[in-house]
């Protein structure tokens, strides 16, 4: 069976989907490199504009799987393979949206904090609880947690493990919008499909301009800004854009 699935429910859209239900979508080295080989193809493909992320109704991702870490020793080549497979997903250029229903905890939340909108049900519960295995996070659960809802909150939930529900989340600014359980999915595909018709170069400046802004002085962030704004006027789609908007039509992005 294969543990993840990539489809394309919509024009522009991809839908990577974790598909190990009998552990609750527990990422597994195997899990993360194939998400990693769905993600460097996204990343080379154009025809590709947003991506959702999601598990099940049971778990987005209940964790990593924990029979494989009690196998690691300081040493492990395993180390140094799952970072260049969280990489890839890094490094993706295109929108990410988490879709998340029950579980996103340890390794899930981290990869739900990956992403770049957290769209979570009712039900949702989100966390870091590796402390209480004797370990830490180690997949940016510190310091994405501390960039998400500043240090007194994260210290709070990580340094105790225990779970947010979704409510708790979205108060803390961990997650972008809680919506019913059953609205999750859709919700996220029509957010993403909602992106995908929008001009894709701008997205992506946007995307890099928060993501780079967010670790260097304001200054060093408004200068990028400023020049991600002023190359975008080099693009076709800023023509098309202005146009369309002059002429109340609907535009035809292009992505050049």
């Amino acid at each position: 069976m294969t543990e993840v699935v990539l489809e394309n429910p919509s024009d522009g859209v991809a839908l990577v989907r974790i598909n190990r239900p009998e552990r609750l979508n527990a990422l597994s080295m195997s899990v993360r490199e194939e998400m990693a080989k769905h993600f460097l193809a996204i990343t080379g493909d154009p025809g590709i504009r947003c991506v959702v992320v999601t598990g099940d109704e049971k778990a987005f991702a209940a964790g990593a799987d924990v029979a494989e870490l009690g196998k690691r020793n300081v040493i492990d080549e395993a180390f140094e393979r799952s970072r260049v497979a969280w990489n890839a997903i890094e490094k993706c250029p295109k929108p990410i949206i988490a879709a998340i229903n029950g579980f996103a905890l340890g390794g899930g939340c981290e990869l739900a904090m990956h992403c770049d909108i957290i769209i979570a049900g009712e039900s949702a519960k989100l966390g870091q609880p590796e402390v209480k295995l004797g370990i830490m996070p180690g997949a940016g659960g510190t310091q994405r947690f501390l960039r998400a809802v500043g240090k007194f909150a994260a210290m709070r939930w990580v340094l105790t493990g225990d779970m947010l529900s979704a409510a708790e989340a979205k108060a803390s600014g961990l997650v972008s919008e809680v919506v019913p359980d059953a609205e999750v999915l859709p919700y996220s595909l029509a957010l993403a499909a909602k992106i995908a018709a929008l001009p894709p170069i701008a997205v992506m400046g946007i995307k890099e301009s928060i993501i780079a802004g967010a670790d260097v002085p304001l200054s060093a962030a408004l200068l990028l800004e400023r020049k991600t704004f002023q190359l975008l006027f080099a693009t076709q789609d800023k023509d098309e854009g202005i146009a369309a908007f002059v002429a109340r039509r609907k535009p035809e992005f292009k992505g050049v």
